[in-house]
């Protein structure tokens, strides 16, 4: 029986480093096709989870707590540094000593060792994503301090500028604890046809659709996506975006590099 134990126990271990090790592929992660695990008062949506050209490790979730559920007990990650963003409802997200409402479009940038929860505090559901991710190259927490450190970014508040083909909301543009740049903002496309020509750059980047229809091309694959869809584009790949709706498209993108 304890060889069986220990045969187990190594074949877990083995395919647990292989999980990890298993790098992250670019393309559509639809919405209506992620795996839902069902818990109290709270639904789960697991995207993706891997390496990266970047990131020795990158998860991305997304969670819907209904109204009135447990928040989980205040708690810090040691070696990983967090993005979430607000899909759906109304959250109060406390970091350290400080506490905010953030609604739709809200997003928020936790460094490692902050102490972080959040709850529901609206009438409805809260739906929100979470990427975690840790560098190839480690941590560096005085490249955080000195770029201002957390980041709680209420989207009500920022700015709206328009352009010839639609508008753009800044969220922001700096180091961080596991990157050297990462940056984040909204592009609205007013009419159909692309945001710009196809091109590459040494940054990851993920698209985000927050509402309208995209047609999104990286290398030969040609991918569409609406409400609540999202796209990886891995470093160094030929992309491009545009609008194919007969309305306005709106959309996250953000990248990142060490």
């Amino acid at each position: 029986m304890n060889k069986l134990i220990l045969i187990a126990l190594v074949a877990s271990m083995f395919m647990d480093v292989n999980a990890q090790s298993t790098e992250v592929s670019s393309g559509l992660y639809a919405w209506d096709k992620l795996m839902i695990k069902q818990g109290t008062q709270r639904v789960g949506r697991k995207l993706m989870e891997g390496s990266s050209p970047h990131f020795e490790f990158l998860e991305m979730h997304a969670t819907t707590q209904e109204k009135g559920a447990k928040s989980a007990a205040p708690h810090a990650q040691k070696n990983l540094e967090e993005v979430i963003i607000v899909k759906e409802g109304t959250m109060k997200f406390t970091m350290d000593s400080e506490s905010v409402v953030l609604g739709p479009g809200s997003a928020i940038l936790i460094p490692p060792l902050a102490m972080q929860s959040l709850e529901n505090i609206g009438n409805g559901p809260l739906t929100y994503y979470v990427m975690m991710f840790r560098s190839k190259k480690g941590k560096d927490m005085d490249r955080s301090k000195n770029a201002g450190g957390p980041l709680l970014i209420d989207a009500d508040l920022l700015k709206y500028i328009s352009n010839e083909k639609g508008g753009r909301i800044n969220y922001f543009n700096r180091p961080t604890a596991m990157c050297e740049n990462f940056e984040m903002h909204v592009t609205q496309l007013n009419t159909k046809g692309p945001s710009h020509a196809p091109h590459t750059h040494i940054d990851s980047e993920i698209i985000l659709v927050i509402n309208g229809q995209v047609e999104l091309s990286i290398d030969e694959m040609t991918y569409t996506g609406s409400d609540g869809d999202l796209f990886l584009i891995k470093s160094n790949e030929m992309h491009g975006i545009k609008n194919i709706g007969e309305g306005p498209c709106k959309y996250f993108a953000w990248r990142w590099r060490q």
